[in-house]
């Protein structure tokens, strides 16, 4: 990732924002407080668990760059400050569209196939706290016969590379259709998408006029079933499990299965940042010349 993460280009978006030299002690490196942010994502620290891994482990003081020869790592509420000047500023959204300019700039184009999904991000759905009720911007939703309480990740991602170019973070209880529009980018002659988005064309073609609809359709009628239905959208999810791949990167590798903090926004940035290094991650053969088996 230390050949991935365009580093010079993500410290300009953030660099306007970021404490300046003055007369109190001087700020730690801007590009340093990134890596150790983005090892954060990574590994799924908190801030004090990243603390003691800076300190546990030589391979991360060596990425981050820190010799406790000469300086101690950054302490649990320098990491908190640095999160939270990120949330005030929007700035997980600001990189995650550099990330995806930066992309795009190197040749990926976005293709003419757009991939619409969402996923689920629990939350603690118990009273057991300080304020002895649970996060009023979190919603409970039903999936099937289980009932989950959290938020969501929507996203719209590109039918040929796998990439994601747009999101939208919302609460669980927002069905998948409302965020549609703004998942498209507008140039789609295709969009793709599971059942939850059936029956959409009018939201699609307000936002994508050329697009055709490539959702899948409700195959069940009453006590039948359309085979016919069914065939075409079992062609259409071979193109639309790539969408899955996301989320695989996102909640299983990085582990962001679960919400660490209250309220939607700091979650969102949360979610903007893990999606700006999960593309990242899936372009790394093009960046590194690395073949699959």
């Amino acid at each position: 990732m230390n050949r991935l993460v365009p580093w010079a280009e993500l410290c300009v978006v953030v660099e306007p924002h970021y404490p300046k030299r003055g007369n109190g002690r001087p700020p730690i490196a801007l590009e340093r407080m990134l890596r150790i942010h983005f090892v954060q994502h990574w590994f799924n620290l908190a801030d004090l668990a990243c603390e003691e891994a800076l300190y546990d482990s030589l391979s991360l003081r060596r990425f981050v760059g820190i010799d406790l020869g000469s300086e101690p790592v950054p302490d649990a509420t320098t990491l908190l400050k640095f999160r939270h000047l990120l949330e005030e500023h929007k700035l997980g959204e600001r990189i995650f569209a550099e990330v995806g300019r930066v992309l795009q700039a190197s040749g990926m184009k976005l293709a003419s196939g757009t991939i619409v999904d969402a996923t689920l991000i629990a939350a603690p759905s118990s009273t057991k706290n300080k304020q002895q009720a649970r996060d009023p911007e979190m919603h409970q939703t039903r999936k099937g016969k289980q009932w989950y309480f959290g938020m969501k990740i929507h996203v719209g991602v590109d039918s040929q590379s796998g990439l994601t170019h747009s999101a939208v973070v919302t609460a669980a209880n927002v069905h998948d259709k409302h965020p549609l529009p703004q998942l498209l980018h507008g140039q789609e002659q295709r969009v793709y998408g599971d059942s939850a988005y059936a029956s959409q064309k009018a939201l699609i073609h307000g936002k994508a006029p050329k697009a055709r609809d490539f959702t899948n359709q409700r195959t069940r009628r009453k006590d039948s079933v359309d085979e016919v239905a069914r065939r075409k959208n079992r062609n259409k999810s071979k193109i639309r499990a790539r969408v899955e791949h996301v989320f695989a990167v996102v909640k299983r590798l990085w582990g962001f299965t679960k919400v660490r903090y209250r309220g939607l926004a700091k979650n969102a940035n949360r979610a903007f940042v893990a999606l700006a290094l999960a593309n990242l991650y899936m372009s790394r053969g093009r960046f590194t010349g690395e073949v699959r088996p």
